[in-house]
């Protein structure tokens, strides 16, 4: 065949197969030298085998990066438990967090971890795949590709703040900050933790109101209830009290509680220490007592030692201070001219004889 020939059988494939013929139309084109039935095996049996294969490998990437992110968390949620532990080794702490408790709240935090970054490894898949299969049919891409910049642009200028409640809140699960259930003070609000997502955080306060808290605005979180929680208790007493013998009935009070197995409540960890005098005050001297509790105890702790106190003080008699001041009055008004004492400014005139010195010797 000479090089025209050549020629037009390349150009009669190309318009059948296009500029990059596959194998298969290429060899139907050969066999049969028909556009059209080279058209057909391209579009019935090559495109729809590499779209199917395609499809195929993004269902396998999203059940292997599934389960790789599940092995993420559930190794991250095994150290940081791991971490907990060796911090209470020390003291009987060790049997706070039961097994049921911790994995209940390792499970929520791989589930949430799970769930969230699966979505987002599907979505790029998935995306990806859908690409693909576009490019095999021969669509252009570009306008696609311009349009989704344009969108993207324009969604993350309108977005920014979701975007940031979002990064926040998995940086929050990460590292686990805190979980449902747990106390926590972030800044203007403050109460019990019922939710986390990734966009916001739910507290109930002590009043009963429900706080829904963008995670964005979170620039501090300062947890009273995780792994371990202390009661500190500030007694006062009067000046005129035996400190010394004050302070041991503050301690007897406390280990009296520890001791006390009717108090199923008070779950505290190490013995009650009493630190001494904090404070000197207006009123009255300030003993401080720390008490080691369970996570969110620290309250209920704190409350049954008051009333034991104020009971062991009554019967030892020592003060409970009030309020005392020291008044002084004082008259700032001037006094009328008719109350005003006589006083005698004349100088005193020496006397002229000796009779009158003997009469008057002052």
């Amino acid at each position: 065949m000479g090089a025209h020939g050549g020629h037009l059988v390349l150009a009669d494939l190309e318009s059948a197969c296009g500029s990059s013929p596959n194998r298969l139309c290429e060899w139907v084109f050969e066999r049969t030298d028909s556009d059209g039935w080279a058209t057909a095996a391209d579009l019935i049996i090559d495109k729809p085998l590499r779209v199917i294969f395609i499809l195929v490998v993004a269902f396998v990437l999203t059940r292997l990066v599934r389960r790789a992110i599940r092995e993420f968390g559930e190794r991250l949620a095994d150290s940081q438990h791991r971490e907990s532990v060796r911090a209470l080794r020390k003291s009987r702490a060790s049997q706070l967090l039961s097994d049921g408790e911790s994995d209940g709240r390792s499970m929520a935090r791989v589930q949430t971890l799970v769930s969230v970054l699966s979505s987002l490894a599907n979505a790029a898949i998935w995306l990806i795949a859908i690409l693909l299969i576009l490019g095999e049919f021969n669509i252009s891409l570009a306008p696609l590709l311009a349009g989704a910049g344009i969108f993207g642009i324009a969604l993350g200028f309108g977005a920014q703040t979701i975007v940031a409640d979002f990064l926040s809140g998995l940086f929050m699960v990460i590292e686990d900050q805190f979980g449902v259930g747990d106390v926590i003070d972030v800044g203007e609000v403050s109460g019990t933790v019922e939710g986390v997502s990734l966009r916001t955080t739910t507290l109930r306060d002590v009043h009963g109101t429900v706080w829904h808290v963008p995670n964005s605005e979170i620039r501090r979180v300062a947890n009273k209830s995780q792994i371990w929680s202390r009661a500190v208790l500030d007694i006062e007493v009067a000046y005129d009290t035996d400190l010394r013998r004050a302070e041991g009935i503050i301690q007897r009070v406390a280990d009296d509680l520890w001791q006390d197995d009717d108090f199923a409540a008070a779950d505290i960890i190490d013995p009650p220490e009493v630190w001494g005098i904090e404070r000197l005050g207006p009123d009255g001297v300030a003993i401080r007592l720390v008490v080691k509790t369970d996570p969110s105890e620290q309250w209920v702790v704190a409350r049954e030692l008051r009333l034991r106190l104020k009971e062991a003080f009554e019967e030892a008699g020592i003060e409970i201070p009030f309020p005392q001041r020291t008044v002084w009055l004082r008259n700032d008004a001037p006094t009328p001219r008719s109350e005003r004492p006589v006083v005698d400014t004349s100088e005193p005139r020496p006397p002229e004889t000796t009779d009158e010195l003997v009469e008057n010797p002052g």
